[in-house]
């Protein structure tokens, strides 16, 4: 395809926090690609803590606390708005559904390049036609969308910044806690954004609190849990297996923070969750514990 420079890009992924996280590599092609272009990303409430600091960034459109923005009739007329107003010459989707294929022939963006899957991609003058039965990494099908606009993709992976700052506010809270050299982190919770909830995703509390007790054994670290807001319950029956009381951070840490907390960890355990994306996408020694997702 003929090469063009775009001066105002839209990147649009509006849910959830994993699938964001693991954007951050089309991000990374984008901005490689266009040095000198502005980069919006269209990303949801519940996501855009995760991103609204990354450094390859400009701006984030805050497309609302719905996983997908444009499913009613309502929520496509505002989309399409907040895209016009936007005067974007670029939009890149990485979401597979027609109703965003909609949208984006009405927002007069002129180059509109996304995922094509079942020819739901119809709207988008640029498709990555993908094959939904052929089993693939997400990060990967993503960045189909920018070797479609003929972008460079090596070396590109999900990535998230650590900041000095957010290193330096959770050591002051981790001495607090008593926590002075490299820890464990465990996160137990996750399956849950919105729209959907699927706990099968959660490996057993008990089977956390017997893998962290054994782990701190072994290799002499402190342990700490972590988990976002709501995570109470499950964090309460882990501590209560456990040998020993540990800090536990629920839902009190920002995205930098724990970023950080997850980079400097001697590792990381957690379920097959979007936090977990994000340490490993931050840099840290990250085991997942997947099923029964693929």
């Amino acid at each position: 395809m003929k090469r063009f420079t775009p001066h105002r890009v839209v990147l649009i992924l509006p849910c959830c926090i994993g699938d964001v996280v693991l954007a951050t590599a089309t991000l990374k092609a984008l901005r490689r690609g266009y040095p000198n272009a502005r980069i919006t990303w269209a990303v949801g409430r519940w996501s855009k803590a995760a991103v609204e600091h990354h450094d390859l960034l400009d701006a984030i459109l805050d497309t609302g606390p719905d996983a997908l923005p444009v499913r009613t009739a309502l929520g496509l007329r505002r989309f399409v708005r907040q895209l016009r107003a936007g005067r974007f010459d670029l939009a890149v989707s990485l979401v597979r559904s027609p109703w965003m294929s909609v949208a984006l022939r009405l927002s007069g963006i002129p180059h509109r390049a996304g995922l094509d899957s079942g020819g739901r991609g119809f709207g988008y003058t640029i498709r990555a036609k993908i094959d939904p039965r052929q089993p693939r990494h997400e990060a990967e099908i993503y960045l189909d969308v920018a070797r479609a606009l003929g972008l460079d993709t090596t070396d590109c992976w999900a990535n998230v910044p650590v900041r000095d700052a957010d290193r330096a506010s959770l050591q002051a809270r981790l001495a607090a806690n008593g926590v002075t050299a490299q820890s464990i982190v465990v996160n137990p919770a996750g399956g849950r954004n919105p729209g959907m909830r699927m706990d099968v995703k959660r490996w057993l509390p008990e089977n956390f609190a017997a893998l962290a007790d054994r782990l701190a054994a072994r290799y002499d670290r402190q342990l700490v849990l972590l988990a976002g807001p709501g995570d109470e319950p499950i964090v309460s029956v882990v501590q209560s297996h456990l040998h020993e009381r540990v800090p536990a951070f629920v839902g009190a840490l920002s995205f930098g923070q724990m970023a950080a907390l997850a980079r400097d960890a001697f590792l990381y355990v957690g379920n097959d969750t979007g936090l977990t994306h994000y340490a490993a996408a931050a840099g840290a020694r990250t085991v997942m514990i997947l099923g029964p997702s693929d």
